[in-house]
Order: C-alpha cells, then sequence, then structure tokens
C-alpha cells in the first residue's frame, strides 16, 4: 500500500496519508495531509460513493494539495488538508459514523482540522465535535457556502473588468453548472447584477427553482459547454475542463466554485492559447475556507467578508502577471501560493 501512495499520481510530497476505519460504525475513510508549514492542515471532510479505494485516495490527494494552496494563496495561517469518508451521504449517514471521525482527527493531535464538504453539513460536524475539538463550521452559523459564493462573484467581477474592459455584469451572459449551496447563492449574485443565467444540474428541483426565482434557462447536463456564454461558472465536481469540453467550450472567461476544474495541468496553458481567462479555481473558492478558518481561531466575523473581497485583488494580481509573463493564470497562481507556503 506504501508503495500505491507514493507512486499515485497526485501524491505531492505529503507529509501524512491516513486510513481510518472503525467496523461497529461502518467508517471507511482517508485522512490526508499535503503540508503544516504555515500550520496545522485544515480543510473539509467530504463523503462520496466511491466506486473503488484508489479514486477515493486520487480524490483525497489532490484535495488536500488544493487546499494548502488555497490557504496560503488567501492569505490564512492554516495548512493544507482533506479527509474523505466512502460511503453514499444519502443513505449511509449515523451519528456514530460521524464521532468514530472525530475520534480518528483526537488521535492525529491537532495535525489536521476539519469542515463541512460536499455530501457533509454543519450537523454531521457538530457529532464530530463530541470526540474531538479540531473541526469547525459548526451548528446554524457554520455553513462556509455563502462566503464560498461571494468569492466567486467578486472574483468574477475581477475578471470581467480585466478581461472585458467593464465594471459591469448587466447583460452577460452566465453558464453556470451545478446548482448546490455554493452554485445557488452564485447564481442568485449573478442575477442581481443583472447577468443572464444558463443553469444545468442533476437535480430537477434546483432547475426548477433558479428558473422560478432567477429567470435562468434551463439546459442538460452536457449541453452546459455549447451555451453561447461570456462566463463559463463550473459549480460541481472538478475536472470539468478537459480535452473533449475545451473544444466546446464559447466562454471567454471561466469562474467557478468548482475543486480542480482543470483536468490536467496543460488546460490552463490550453484556455490561454484559446484566448479564455481563467479565474483559478482555489482562488476564487476559497471564501468557505476563510470563513471557517476564522471561526475556529475565534478571529471576528464582522471581519470575513472584507478578507474575502481580497480575493479580487489577488486576482488582480494574477492576470496582469500572465498576460505580461505570457504564461497561464493556472501557473501564475501556483507560484505565488508556493511563495507563501515553502520555505
Amino acid at each position: 500500500m506504501t508503495s500505491f501512495i507514493f507512486n499515485e499520481l497526485n501524491f505531492d510530497d505529503h507529509e501524512q496519508v491516513v486510513f481510518v476505519s472503525e467496523p461497529k460504525s461502518g467508517l471507511k475513510g482517508i485522512i490526508a495531509v499535503h503540508n503544516t508549514n504555515l500550520g496545522p492542515a485544515m480543510g473539509g471532510c467530504r463523503m462520496w460513493n466511491y466506486a473503488s479505494e484508489a479514486l477515493a485516495v486520487n480524490d483525497v490527494l489532490r484535495l488536500s494539495r488544493g487546499m494548502t494552496y488555497k490557504n496560503a494563496v488567501a492569505g490564512l495561517p492554516i495548512g493544507g488538508g482533506k479527509s474523505v469518508i466512502i460511503g453514499n451521504p444519502k443513505t449511509d449517514k449515523t451519528p456514530a459514523l460521524f464521532e468514530a471521525l472525530g475520534e480518528a482527527l483526537e488521535r492525529l493531535g491537532g495535525r489536521y482540522i476539519t469542515a463541512e464538504d460536499v455530501g457533509t453539513s454543519p450537523q454531521d460536524m457538530a457529532h464530530v465535535a463530541t470526540q474531538t475539538g479540531y473541526v469547525a463550521g459548526l451548528g446554524s452559523s457554520g455553513d462556509p457556502s455563502p462566503y464560498t459564493a461571494l468569492g466567486c462573484f467578486v472574483g468574477a467581477q475581477a475578471a470581467v473588468k480585466h478581461h472585458f474592459k467593464r465594471d459591469s455584469m448587466d447583460g452577460l451572459t452566465v453558464a453556470l453548472q451545478g446548482l448546490g449551496h455554493v452554485g445557488f447563492d452564485y447564481a442568485r449574485r449573478l442575477h442581481a447584477a443583472g447577468a443572464k443565467l444558463v443553469v444545468a444540474d442533476i437535480d430537477a428541483v434546483a432547475l426548477e427553482r433558479a428558473r422560478a426565482e432567477l429567470g435562468a434557462e434551463v439546459v442538460g447536463v452536457d449541453a452546459i459547454y455549447d451555451v453561447d456564454a461570456d462566463i463559463y461558472a463550473p459549480c460541481a465536481l472538478g475536472a470539468t475542463l478537459n480535452p473533449n469540453t475545451l473544444s466546446r467550450l464559447r466562454a471567454k472567461i471561466v469562474a467557478g466554485g468548482a475543486n480542480n476544474q482543470l483536468a490536467t495541468d496543460d488546460i490552463g496553458d490550453l484556455l490561454r492559447q484559446k484566448g479564455v481567462l481563467y479565474a483559478p479555481d482555489f482562488v476564487l473558492n476559497a471564501g468557505g475556507i476563510i470563513k471557517v478558518c476564522y471561526e475556529y481561531l475565534k478571529k471576528p466575523e464582522t471581519d470575513v467578508e472584507a478578507h474575502v473581497r481580497e480575493i479580487s485583488d489577488t486576482l488582480a494580481e494574477i492576470f496582469p502577471r500572465a498576460d505580461k509573463e505570457g504564461r497561464s493564470t493556472a501557473v501564475v497562481a501556483d507560484e505565488l501560493a508556493r511563495s507563501r507556503f515553502q520555505r
């Protein structure tokens, strides 16, 4: 198993990868600590019905690495980590499952701090908190998704200003993929700013709500790439920008909340060659972890929004530098992050 981890494509000098199992609750999970140079690793717990253990390992390695870069570029005093639970979040959740996860975190002694993510909720984190203090995003005020959506919105504004040389989103068309907590709040902000929405999701209820409340046009999940839009906003799972979709993409800006949007590293440069401005995902979607970090460190919540809005300043640094150097925004963003977390 060790050689499997070290040779895994997404292994990136991770400090620690821990497999956790608790038969009574049925917990099967993986915790990945990528880097703790800036502080304890922090990142959410994802619950997903992975088809294989290998896919779960791949996901947790990618996501934990992404958290290191996200936390560093956001100017937070924390490192990057992630955890995944293998299971169906709609049918396999029990309090005991998350209590067992809490016991596993306690054994790590604070090297990794968790919070909610895809497939988990603040209520689940409350069960984790019965066994450990190394958890954030608790209770009714713990949902970080509004701040993630805010970061996406101000980031999209920065991209529009840089690429289209305009301050307003009025009349722009946004092809938005994924209407979960982040995606819908992001869509709401775009609609309020005057953008026309074309949306796709597998959830029929969410689609109808977007149609009724936001006047959105609905298209099929696969058809979203073909929409004649100004902005493509991926807000579902990652790797939606790949050789197949890239050839179909008609938008001039990519600005969405999903993690790991580029299927491979070269996609960033291919977007640049295509004339598409890519707002790096880990810069854009950092609002949630900013909120969670402030909560965990007991910093004033009144300061969270101002910190999230600094995402636009970071992008205003990345975009012109990428233009000047003729490199992709993804590469420039990676370098900015590494300059902050590497010793």
